[in-house]
C-alpha cells in the first residue's frame, strides 16, 4: 500500500507540474458550422498560444503581472503552492517508506513521515482541485451564456483534464498514507 501510494503521489506530482505549465487551460471553441479553421487559441496560466493550421505555434507570456485578472493571479499562486507541496510530500513519502520499521510491539510500523506525507498529498490535491474546477466551471458557464460573443467562447483544455486526474491521484495517495 505504501509503494502504491508512492506511485500515485509521484504521478500526481508530475501531473500537477504539467497542468501548471501547460497553456491549454482554455481552448478556442468552433461554433457556427465553420469547417475550415485556420487557427486555434490556447489560454493558460502563464501564456497565450496561437496555432496556425497546426504547423506554426506562437506563444506569448503575459506582459504584466499587475494587469492579470485577480482569479488568474490566485490560480497561479495555488498551482505553484500545490507543485511545491506535492514535491515535499513525495519526498516525505520516500523517507517514510524507507525508514518505516516494523517491530513486534508495533506491527504497523507507522512513521511520522508517512502521516505527514498523507496530509500533504491531501492538501496538495485540494489546492489543485480549486483552480482547475473553478476554471472548468467558468468555461462551461460562459459557453452556454448567450451574452458571451461566439469568438470569445472557449472549451475545456487538456490541462484541466490533467489537473483533475492529478487531483484524484494525489487524494488517493494521501488517503492511502493517512489510512495507516
Amino acid at each position: 500500500l505504501q509503494i502504491t501510494g508512492l506511485i500515485f503521489g509521484g504521478i500526481g506530482m508530475v501531473g500537477t507540474l504539467a497542468a501548471t505549465v501547460m497553456p491549454q487551460w482554455r481552448v478556442s471553441a468552433y461554433l457556427d458550422g465553420n469547417i475550415v479553421v485556420f487557427e486555434t487559441i490556447w489560454e493558460g496560466l502563464w501564456m497565450d498560444c496561437i496555432s496556425q493550421l497546426g504547423l506554426r505555434l506562437q506563444c506569448k507570456f503575459y506582459d504584466s503581472f499587475l494587469a492579470l485578472p485577480p482569479p488568474l493571479e490566485a490560480f497561479r499562486a495555488l498551482m505553484c503552492i500545490a507543485v511545491v507541496l506535492s514535491v515535499l510530500s513525495f519526498l516525505m513519502a520516500i523517507v517514510g517508506v524507507k525508514y518505516t520499521q516494523r517491530t513486534e510491539e508495533d506491527p504497523q510500523g507507522i512513521s511520522i513521515f508517512i502521516l505527514a506525507a498523507g496530509v500533504a498529498f491531501l492538501l496538495s490535491g485540494a489546492l489543485v482541485l480549486i483552480p482547475v474546477s473553478w476554471t472548468g466551471g467558468s468555461i462551461i458557464r460562459d459557453f452556454y451564456d448567450p451574452e458571451v460573443p461566439v469568438p470569445l467562447k472557449r472549451e475545456l483544455g487538456a490541462a484541466l483534464y490533467v489537473g483533475w486526474v492529478s487531483t484524484a491521484l494525489l487524494i488517493a495517495a494521501g488517503a492511502m498514507y493517512c489510512h495507516f
